[in-house]
């Protein structure tokens, strides 16, 4: 009976990789190199979700930053610190995550975190895009 390897992999990626042990012991190579290349694909579509969920996370509190100059806070320099960190680990480890793919889905990010940072200031922004420099290299500090 073949492996629904897409099934699996939808399921559990550790009891994708169990399978895929399983059939290494068995010697089913061409059912081992089915299931790693899905597990692998489904791992790569994972990191980029992760990715654009950091990017709309820095967006948002960059925006509200901009729009709130009067409600800075600690809790926002440190949540800018850490997408900013997230985003360059998962670059690190997962190399189709570029400053191509970012620019790709910057648009559609923008758009999300300027919805959901109007949803936290209960208020519309003026702030209807950002520059490469203003997410991922300027000074967002408390300390003067």
């Amino acid at each position: 009976m073949a492996i629904d390897w897409k099934e699996l992999v939808t399921t559990s990626h550790l009891e994708t990789v169990k399978e895929i042990q399983r059939e290494l012991e068995k010697g089913h190579i061409d059912e081992v190199e089915e299931g790693l290349s899905l597990l692998m694909q489904s791992l790569s579509k994972q990191e980029k979700r992760a990715v654009r969920s950091q990017l709309i996370r820095l967006m948002k509190h960059i925006i509200k930053w901009k729009s709130q100059p009067e409600k800075r806070s600690t809790s926002w320099v440190a949540s800018i610190v850490n997408a900013r960190h997230e985003i360059e680990e998962e670059k690190e480890f997962e190399p189709s995550i570029t400053d191509d793919y970012i620019r790709s889905v910057w648009e559609k990010c923008l758009s999300k975190a300027i919805v959901e940072a109007e949803a936290d200031m209960n208020k519309k922004s003026a702030i209807r895009e950002l520059s490469w420099d203003e997410v991922f290299n300027d000074d967002y500090s408390l300390m003067q």
